[in-house]
């Protein structure tokens, strides 16, 4: 089995353009994007607030980034929109092995992998507990995490939305409890500081 992962040509196509509409509708924030290095295989994690959320990540940095999207998605034609994005389904009704599985495939061929740890987004903006993923894939395959907040509202030319990255994160601990509690708590902290 040839395991070489290849960037998706439909997401450098579209990568620009969804910016650029992006950018001149909601006016964002983006604060420490530097901290999102320009190779080699990283973790995007952060807090998860509305469907516009990739959109907002994805105009953060040039590097294709493969989200793990509901598989609910990949049903109809949207299956061959977000398929040829690089997304990886997971079903969250049950454990997800073979997304997974996939996105280590993906963070050994020194790719980018972007993951909401809520698993949905929060209607009261309250964070919600953090699945363990994004902290095994990090354990697993010795990759840092960058922690990413969003806060604000997606008001059209409100100036209100702001992503915010810190600096690459070690996952060290085998107790992978204790480090999704910790990372859960940095993001907490990012997403209370409306400075």
């Amino acid at each position: 089995m040839d395991n070489k992962v290849r960037e998706s040509m439909f997401y450098k196509i579209v990568r620009p353009i969804l910016k650029f509409l992006f950018l001149n509708l909601y006016k964002p924030k983006i604060i420490g994007s530097e901290n999102i290095p320009k190779e080699g295989r990283i973790i995007l994690a952060g807090n998860h607030t509305n469907n516009f959320d990739c959109i907002l990540l994805m105009s953060s940095t040039k590097r294709c980034i493969h989200f793990l999207a509901k598989v609910e998605l990949f049903k109809g034609f949207k299956k061959v929109i977000f398929s040829n994005l690089g997304l990886i389904p997971v079903d969250r009704s049950k454990k997800n092995p073979d997304a997974l599985k996939t996105a280590k495939m993906y963070l050994e061929n020194e790719k980018v992998i972007g993951i909401f740890p809520e698993g949905t987004f929060s209607k009261t903006n309250e964070l919600l507990p953090f699945k363990i993923g994004a902290v095994k894939m990090a354990y697993d395959t010795n990759t840092k995490i960058v922690p990413f907040a969003i806060t604000g509202k997606y008001k059209l030319f409100s100036k209100d939305l702001k992503i915010t990255f810190k600096e690459p994160l070690d996952i060290l601990n085998s107790d992978l409890d204790i480090e999704n509690n910790n990372l859960r708590n940095l993001i907490s902290k990012m997403v209370g500081d409306k400075k």
